[in-house]
């Protein structure tokens, strides 16, 4: 058994997260607060994901990054990045696809916060920031959860995308949902399990563990 196919997808879906998180964060709080047109515009492309098959996002992905032409041309000329058929197109396209499941539970987590919550702080004079990090943040600890470990395991499953831009090249793009593929073609019943067993039981465990966590976090005092 080869195992390095597992060990991409955990690094890939560990740096997915933690970018998304990265960016996730500031973007959800900037989108939960009030509505305009183009916050319904931007909330409905980082929405698209949820509904677009992955290969039409993965080929539209490998068009614009192709080093023949376009912004992948002038990326490898200019600062020598190519993202397709790499590591870092994998990352690049589960940040795309994997964002609504990021900021999703965010949003609606800080829309749902009572606003004297922002207001008190404020009047204790602590900034905008300050107050999304020590006040809002530790209201939202089961929805920031949920949404962190949605985004790892929808990291773990990706297939079409990564295929479209990143290839089945071993060590390099070769995730482990791409090995359940390629076993299967070759008739590897046993490695094709080997893989989606491994798969099934990470995703299973964290799932449960968001549950677990947010019936505890949950649970009235009185109980």
């Amino acid at each position: 058994m080869d195992f390095a196919p597992i060990w991409l997808t955990l690094k890939l879906a560990c740096v997915t997260t933690l970018l998304l998180l990265a960016i996730g964060l500031p973007v959800a709080w900037w989108l939960s607060k009030g509505r305009s047109f183009f916050k319904i515009i931007i909330e409905a492309i980082i929405t698209m994901p949820l509904v677009l098959p992955p290969s039409v996002l993965g080929f539209y992905l490998l068009l614009a990054f192709s080093p023949q032409q376009g912004v992948g041309k002038w990326l490898q000329q200019t600062f020598n990045i190519q993202f397709v058929f790499s590591f870092q197109g994998l990352v690049l396209a589960s940040v795309i696809y994997s964002m609504p499941f990021m900021l999703g539970p965010i949003k609606s987590a800080l829309q749902q916060l009572p606003v004297s919550l922002s207001q008190a702080s404020y009047s204790l004079g602590k900034s905008r920031w300050q107050t999304f990090i020590r006040v809002l943040l530790p209201n939202i600890k089961p929805s920031l959860l949920t949404a962190i470990v949605l985004t790892f395991a929808h990291t773990l499953g990706e297939f079409g995308v990564v295929l479209m831009i990143g290839g089945n090249i071993p060590n390099v793009t070769r995730v482990a949902s791409i090995a359940v593929y390629d076993s299967v073609e070759q008739m590897d019943y046993h490695a094709a399990n080997v893989y989606s067993f491994i798969l099934f039981a990470i995703t299973f465990v964290l799932v449960t563990s968001v549950f677990i966590f947010n019936k505890y976090q949950l649970k009235s005092p009185l109980e």
